[in-house]
Parts: structure tokens; sequence; C-alpha cells
């Protein structure tokens, strides 16, 4: 299953302008509240160093896209649509927003860091709102989200964990399974909270809340995205939200909208850009406008000079790879030319979890190939690995099973 990064935060912080300069999708974006009705969904990249330089060879990737010897792998973004106090009760449609983040492995909060809109999400000078406030509300709508959902019926939760012999592991896992949420984050919540152990027959409502806020944070960790750095009073606000919220959170400086002009120039061939990079080249200055002159001067002045790349790639990158933990590996079948049996070289870059051994990759490929697994051959040193050999960050691994001998 892919991995999935929803956006969140209240109307108006430019979270479908991320979306779009993230995905290229297009999208409507207003700068008034609740442009967003529907949530839009729809592909990012992650991108890393493909290893095609590394071994000299020109690649031909089925599964993702590589540019320059950067590898550009998909993953899934949902953008949803702003949230406003209160929406776990329902306000703003806030409920029908929530249930579209069921699936998602992480949270990109994007946080007006220039401080021109309210909590509602209204307009405002910039500078006249803290940006703190919007991650502590935001932290308690997805909280008391989770919160209700464990309360309906749970009298019968309390009574089927009675009925399980008192697993109060197993309960909570079959009632939050839903929200994508794996048996061992429920264990370490139950831990981190000091409620393992505690019959859920004697929880109160604080306890079942302080175990709704842990379980978000270990189930879907969150990154702030602090947008709009090219509005001068961002840089302060990055500094209170960082003295307040470093420790728990990553916050990394960004302009959605700068990226966005970068992408769609570079798609209509007037600049050289990739996404993360810290620079473009512009390559047909007569196509130009004046309009588009200025636009590219501000971008370089107000955003690239300053915080070195618009954010927006790193921000995705370090969502997937640091906080997810995800490694990236090249699967092939023939070690000497690094291809698949149809001769495309390094065709595949899976984005999985760190941890995962040779034989759990296999069952990725095909399930066949997991259940006649015999081993995996390293294509740099030709070294076999047994079924329990955990893989590496940009391994080049050849799966060799009873059915392919």
């Amino acid at each position: 299953m892919p991995r999935m990064a929803g956006l969140v935060g209240k109307p108006n912080t430019g979270k479908s302008t991320f979306f779009s300069a993230a995905t290229l999708n297009p999208v409507k974006i207003a700068p008034f509240p609740f442009t967003t009705i529907e949530a839009n969904k729809g592909v990012a990249y992650v991108r890393v160093k493909c290893v095609c330089r590394e071994f000299n060879v020109e690649d031909n990737p089925k599964n993702s896209i590589c540019i320059r010897g950067n590898r550009m792998i998909p993953v899934e973004i949902v953008d949803v649509a702003g949230l406003v106090p209160e929406a776990w009760r329902g306000r703003g449609l806030g409920n029908k927003f929530l249930d579209e983040l069921r699936r998602a492995d992480i949270l990109i909060h994007v946080v007006d860091a220039s401080g021109s809109t309210d909590i509602e999400g209204r307009r405002t000078p910039p500078g006249t709102h803290d940006p703190c406030k919007d991650i502590e509300f935001l932290e308690k709508e997805i909280a008391m989200w989770i919160k209700q959902i464990m309360l309906r019926d749970w009298r019968r939760t309390v009574r089927q964990a009675e009925h399980m012999g008192g697993d109060e592991i197993n309960t909570l896992y079959e009632r939050l399974s839903g929200l994508k949420i794996r048996r061992e984050d429920v264990v370490k919540a139950l831990n981190e909270t000091g409620l393992k152990g505690k019959k859920l027959s004697n929880w109160r409502e604080e306890d079942i809340e302080a175990f709704s806020r842990k379980i978000r944070e270990i189930s879907k960790p969150m990154i702030i995205a602090a947008n709009k750095v090219d509005i001068s009073t961002a840089r302060e606000n990055i500094e209170k939200m960082k003295e307040k919220y470093g420790e728990k959170y990553r916050i990394m400086p960004c302009s959605a909208e700068a990226e966005l002009v970068l992408r769609r120039a570079a798609e209509r061939g007037l600049v050289e850009y990739i996404p993360g990079d810290g620079e473009f080249k512009v390559i047909n200055e007569g196509k130009l406008t004046e309009q588009q002159r200025r636009a590219l001067k501000i971008i370089q002045e107000k955003v690239l000079d300053i915080w070195g790349n618009t954010g927006v790639q790193q921000i995705i990158n370090e969502a997937f790879l640091k906080l997810l933990k995800m490694i990236v590996v090249f699967p092939v079948e023939d070690i000497n030319r690094l291809s698949d049996h149809h001769g495309n070289v390094l065709p595949d870059a899976l984005l999985i979890r760190e941890g995962t051994t040779a034989r759990e990759l296999a069952y990725m490929i095909h399930q066949e190939l997991g259940e006649t697994f015999i081993c995996a051959v390293d294509a740099r040193t030709k070294m076999r690995y047994g079924e329990n050999y955990r893989l590496k960050m940009n391994d080049v691994i050849k799966i060799i099973s009873a059915k392919s001998r």
C-alpha cells in the first residue's frame, strides 16, 4: 500500500498552493477561507540520488522518474479542506474533512508563518497573528477527532476487552485499525501514557483524551510547513515556533507559491528547475513577460537568496525519509545488467520502511517470490544474504527464489 501524506491546517494558509506545487495538479486557489470543499488527491515525489550514475548506466525507470541522476519516487498526497476551531464537533464540515485523514501515514501541517491570517483563516495584517496558536489548535482538533471515534460505542469496546480476557491492546487495535494505526502503535501509546495494564472499564475521559493525543503523535507524526516565508514577518514567527515547538516538531520554512511558479515555468520551458534545487536557470529569456521576470526576481531575492530553496521538496523528503524512516531500494533481476527480464535498466525504485528484510521485499514484489525465497544478492558486492537481511538505503538487490532457478 502506498504511503500517504495529509496536508492539514486552517483555511487560507497556502495548503492548496502547496498541493499544486508538489503535484502540479490544478486546484482552485483563492485568498479566502473554504476555497477547498472536497479533498484534492494527487501524486507528489520523494527525491533521492539515483544509483544510475554510480553504476554509470542509462536507466529507464518504470515506476518512477529519473531527472539528471535524481530519482523521483511517487507518493500519495491529500489536501484536506481547511479546519477551524471545533472542527471535531462538525463545525465547518470538520468531521467530513477529518475523515479524509484516515489513510494518512503522516501529516504536513501548512502554517501561515507570516501571521497574516487569523485562527479562522481570515486575512489580517502580516504579523498580527501568532502561528503558534495554529499548531496548538490543530493538535487539539485531530486528537479530539480520534477521541470521538474511540468514545463511539465505548461500552461495547469495554465489553469486548472483557470478553477477550482483558486484552486491551488488541481491543484498541481493532477499534482504531480503520485509522491506519498499527498494533505496535497502540502498545507504544499505552506505555507512554502509563495506561498499559489499566482496564478499559477504569479509563476516565481524560485517559481517553491522553491516549488519543499520544496515538496521533505515534501513528500520524506531523511536520510543520512554515509557509509564506517571502513575507518579511515570517522570519521572527518561525523563530518563535521553533522556540516553542522545536523539540516536538520539525519546523521547515517554505514558499509554496514560489515553488509553484518555478515548476510551472519549468513545465513551459522557460526555466531549468528540478524540485528541491536551490537555484533555477532561465533558458528562454525572450519568451518571459515583464511580469514573469519580476516574479522570478522576487523568488530569487526573497526566497532562494534568504532560505536556500523553496522548502516544498525538502518537506516531502523529510516527511517520508526522516519521520516515517523510509529507505529506497532498487530490485533487479539481472545483477550484471541491472535490469528486469524485459531489459529495463534500474526499472523500479521502491520506498520501503527502514528495517524491511529481504524476504519482506520479495513478498512486496510478488507473493510467490516471498513464499519460495532462497536468498538475496547484492549487485555491488555479489554477496548473498538470507531472509533476515535488513535492507539499506540504495541497495540494488536481486531476489533468488526456487521458482526463478
